[in-house]
């Protein structure tokens, strides 16, 4: 079952979050990954809540997820965001066909 990586990135310096961007989807892909959603405008249909930046990974299973976040080449990768952006990611199993 497919499993999705959810986060909301407030971009705090847009040089540094380049040369993240740069990098993190050739490791997604490693782990059989693709984006789904990768920033664009966004339209808030209820609530009054705040939306940054974005993002919606697709992985094959809530296993390829977790291995592609705790990778060691994904490691210097969370570093370079978490000083670049500030946000939140979840990970959530998708719906069994």
């Amino acid at each position: 079952m497919a499993a999705y990586l959810i986060a909301d990135i407030d971009v705090r310096d847009p040089a540094r979050y380049d040369a993240y961007r740069a990098e993190v989807g050739a490791t997604i892909a490693r782990h059989g990954g693709k984006f789904l959603v990768a920033g664009g405008p966004v339209r808030i249909l209820e609530g009054d809540g705040v939306v940054h930046r974005p993002v919606v990974v697709e992985f094959p299973s809530m296993a390829a997820l977790e291995d592609w976040y705790r990778s060691a080449e994904y490691a210097p990768l969370i570093t370079l965001r978490q000083e670049a952006a500030c946000g939140f990611l979840y990970a959530v199993d998708g719906v069994g066909g």
